[in-house]
């Protein structure tokens, strides 16, 4: 696979402005979830019991709603291994995930793939059925998804989808914003 074929002239021009509109915000380095467990009030440590399985998530270090959706995981209640990547394309082809179906950050979770920002109650989803698919992914950056919200805009509705072991894809679960 090779992540250097460019997209036709549109498309490529609408991902450079989501992504340059997205990632504009400071990004803090990644936290430990280790050290912020033990700085955490007793309270939050009580949660921490019942979190979600470990997700590890690849991004660069320069993308603001990476982070952002690494805080939805969190919020969720996900213990998430926060990788910064110096490229990206080396982990997408490992874990087979094709440009086409390619966002700014890959997750892998319990031997599933999750591209770009899928929503945490979907990835709960996925968990809990384990369907015989290879993950989810949602392609580019939807504005209204996790990480992506714009205050005072109405975004569109989105489709995150199932990616099968032949590499199609399904209709996994639909959002309005």
């Amino acid at each position: 696979m090779n992540y250097r074929t460019p997209l036709p002239r549109l498309a490529s021009i609408l991902l450079l402005a989501t992504t340059l509109a997205a990632c504009t915000q400071a990004v803090p380095a990644p936290v430990d979830s280790a050290l912020a467990a033990t700085a955490a009030p007793a309270t939050q440590q009580k949660t921490a019991v019942a979190a979600m399985p470990k997700i590890i998530v690849h991004r660069d270090a320069y993308c603001g709603c990476c982070h952002l959706w690494v805080e939805h995981l969190r919020k969720e209640r996900f213990d998430v291994d926060d990788r910064v990547e110096d490229a990206m394309s080396p982990v997408k082809e490992r874990l087979g995930i094709v440009p086409e179906h390619a966002s700014c950050h890959t997750a892998d979770i319990e031997g599933y793939v999750v591209e770009g920002h899928v929503p945490a109650s979907d990835v709960r989803r996925l968990l809990r059925e384990k369907p015989a698919i290879r993950g989810l992914v949602l392609p580019g950056m939807p504005m209204g998804s996790p990480g992506m919200e714009v205050e005072g805009v109405d975004a569109p509705a989105y489709t995150v989808l199932a990616l099968h072991r032949d590499g199609s894809t399904t209709p996994y679960a639909t959002h309005s914003p």
